[in-house]
């Protein structure tokens, strides 16, 4: 199980990119911190989730 803003949830296995695909982010206006360290977007496909893991996803939102 990973923990993703304080919620579990059965991502271990899948890398970020796959895990954000199956929730209703926009990958582009987002930003993903791994177990405390930023996971850059160009890492999305290769950064495996772990049992363990804490990330925080925290999107942008435009304004003015």
């Amino acid at each position: 199980m990973v923990k993703v803003n304080g919620v579990e949830v059965d991502a271990a296995g899948k890398t970020v990119s796959e895990y954000i695909a199956t929730t209703e982010y926009d990958s582009k206006r987002i930003a993903v911190e791994r177990n405390g360290d930023i996971v850059f977007k160009s890492q999305y496909a290769v950064t495996v989730l772990e049992d363990d893991d804490r990330l925080e996803i925290v999107s942008f939102v435009g304004g003015g």
